[in-house]
């Protein structure tokens, strides 16, 4: 029997979504449900198995059609051997997960963080179609990354290649929640942009964000639009800092495309615009001129599609 088709399964804190999709990444059934991470490893896992059984159901097709499995899941993990080590919104702790799911479906299985999933998703079904050499961002309550890198997804030594969100850029900046001071994460993501928000407000600063009992990145990036100087000072700077580490990432691995994804990168122009001043600015000419920086394409179904691309991109 052929088998033309694949699985992709976005593992979240919240929810599973899974979907069953042809060899060009269209999809053909989906189903989510909800994750119930505090029910244990062996729960969360016998769910997966449900939402795997549920998408070959609703699209009327077999173990006998699947082609491959592809799993994105928080980190850190090592995707190699198909074990998640540990994750603050998931009980797995050293948990192998892709074992299990090979023998009760006798289906190859391919495991790798949510961000690399991503990165997969963009180039094969999004924004860097048809690139070779293609580094994705995410900015949205942290900032993480990962890289294709002549075609094929470049994981490093230990499976955590392109952690951008913990680069330093500003050595004695803002503690990071990963214990260092300065990355970029603390620097520039939605829960950085909300920290400088509520800094500015604490000192007594003259700002609309006083009308907001809670103010978030969102917020900011509202009162920006109507002119208020203390919000366009915030972005401003939080979006240079982005663009010097998009330039570094640039200087370092060359690419043809720069991908934005995330909540933060909706802002739109206020970031694109900031990201690309400062990349021309601080990189060769060569590679600024070569490198496009441009916005994801998958939007809110980028988690299982991007594991569809795995799925696609492993099984070659």
């Amino acid at each position: 029997m052929n088998k033309n088709y694949v699985i992709g399964i976005d593992l979240g804190g919240t929810k599973i979504n899974g979907a069953l999709a042809d060899l060009d990444g269209k999809i053909i059934s989906q189903y989510t449900m909800p994750t119930n991470a505090a029910e244990g490893e062996e729960a969360v896992l016998g769910r997966i198995v449900m939402v795997i059984e549920k998408v070959m159901e609703l699209a009327d097709k077999s173990t006998d059609n699947i082609k491959a499995i592809g799993i994105g899941s928080p980190g850190p993990l090592d995707a190699k051997e198909g074990i998640i080590i540990t994750t603050p919104n998931l009980p797995f702790r050293n948990f192998q997960l892709v074992k299990p799911l090979v023998e009760k479906f006798n289906i190859p299985t391919y495991l790798d963080n949510d961000a690399n999933v991503a990165a997969i998703g963009e180039y094969m079904l999004g924004a860097g179609k048809g690139t070779t050499n293609m580094i994705y961002m995410t900015v949205s309550t942290g900032v993480g990354g990962g890289a294709i890198l002549d075609g094929k997804v470049y994981r490093g030594g230990t499976s955590n290649a392109l952690e951008i969100g913990h680069m330093t850029i500003v050595p004695d900046g803002p503690k990071c929640n990963c214990g260092n001071y300065g990355c970029i994460e603390a620097l520039a993501s939605g829960t950085a942009i909300a920290r400088q928000a509520r800094e500015a407000l604490e000192n007594g600063e003259e700002t609309s964000l006083k009308n907001y009992e809670k103010v978030t990145s969102y917020e900011v990036y509202k009162e920006a639009e109507k002119g208020d100087k203390v919000a366009i000072e915030i972005l401003d700077r939080s979006f240079n800092y982005l663009g010097i580490a998009v330039a570094n990432t640039i200087t370092s691995f060359d690419p043809e495309m720069f991908v934005i994804g995330g909540g933060v990168s909706q802002m739109g122009s206020v970031l694109f615009d900031k990201v690309k001043e400062v990349v021309n600015k601080r990189c060769f000419k060569a590679m600024s001129e070569f490198c496009e920086i441009v916005p994801a394409g998958l939007g809110t179904d980028a988690g299982v599609m991007g594991a569809v691309a795995l799925a696609l991109l492993e099984s070659k």
